[in-house]
């Protein structure tokens, strides 16, 4: 690594800000905070995320915007008219709308490159909380346009190894795909199936199992962000909603037929399950992805 970072601007003091913020500092590199919640701000500080920033501050080496996907845009070209500094990132769970909105908006894409570290939600809950450590062995998304120069992607690297995660390329559609298909379908699914609970009374809950808990697990984060992330990746999203109600849709029928060949027809659905989750199992036991077999389908 050939780029040293000596400065960074961190927009944005959740969760993931925070914990960015945290391992930057860790490392030795100097921290200023902006938030527009002061409270959060003061909170990131008192964490030891860094010092709040102020007017006069020469340019950074690298700022951070780590925002909601609709205020990155916005965020961004601020921070950059205001020369806050040399390379910008972001770090927003979407990449396709907000690499295309930086363009139409007239953002320096020659220093903007657009990221998203896939170690969790933004949202604050109980144990989801900022850790210097939050990024480590973690993949960490860049998608950076093709005028992209050198330098700019080696500052972020020295931000992605400062976390200790590890970089992964892929073109922003690529990437909100594959974010629909892992993340954002399964947390609107997750949430749709806890609505079922919402009102239920304590001794009816009190019957359910942790595979249940488990399945509903994500549905706990903050609903504004995640309805945000949603309708900023709304495309594929919906096409993965579209295909498991299909596939429960005729599951449905089945058992509504009542034919005693239930079983064996609702028996393939459940097998490509089993090996689905068998799959998703692997790959947590091993150490990072990293570990995982040349050629394996992205």
């Amino acid at each position: 690594m050939t780029t040293t970072l000596r400065t960074a601007v961190v927009i944005g003091c959740g969760t993931t800000g925070t914990s960015v913020a945290l391992a930057l500092g860790f490392t030795g590199v100097r921290v200023t905070l902006i938030d527009d919640d002061p409270r959060a701000l003061d909170e990131a500080v008192s964490l030891g995320a860094g010092t709040a920033w102020t007017p006069g501050l020469p340019p950074a080496d690298l700022v951070v915007v780590a925002t909601a996907p609709s205020a990155v845009v916005d965020v961004l070209h601020s921070a950059q008219s205001r020369g806050l500094g040399h390379v910008y990132t972001d770090t927003a769970g979407t990449k396709d709308i907000v690499c295309a909105e930086a363009e139409l908006r007239g953002c320096d894409l020659k220093g903007y490159v657009p990221g998203h570290p896939l170690a969790g939600s933004d949202a604050p809950a109980r144990d989801d909380t900022a850790a210097a450590g939050r990024f480590t062995g973690r993949p960490w998304v860049v998608c950076p346009f093709e005028t992209t120069p050198d330098w700019a992607l080696e500052t972020v690297d020295a931000l992605i190894e400062a976390c200790g995660a590890y970089r992964i390329d892929l073109a922003a559609h690529v990437h909100d795909r594959i974010a629909a298909e892992l993340s954002h379908g399964p947390h609107l699914i997750a949430a749709a199936l806890a609505t079922r609970f919402a009102d239920s009374s304590e001794a009816f809950l009190k019957l359910a199992g942790n595979g249940l808990r488990d399945a509903v697990r994500s549905a706990g984060g903050d609903p504004w962000l995640w309805g945000d992330v949603l309708a900023h990746n709304a495309g594929p999203v919906a096409d993965v909603l579209d295909r498991v109600s299909a596939q429960l849709t005729r599951a449905a029928a089945i058992l509504r037929e009542g034919d005693a060949c239930a079983p064996l027809e609702l028996a393939p659905t459940l097998e490509e399950g089993r090996r689905g989750q068998a799959a998703l199992q692997r790959v947590a036991e091993r150490r990072t992805l990293r570990d995982a077999p040349a050629g394996e389908r992205m």
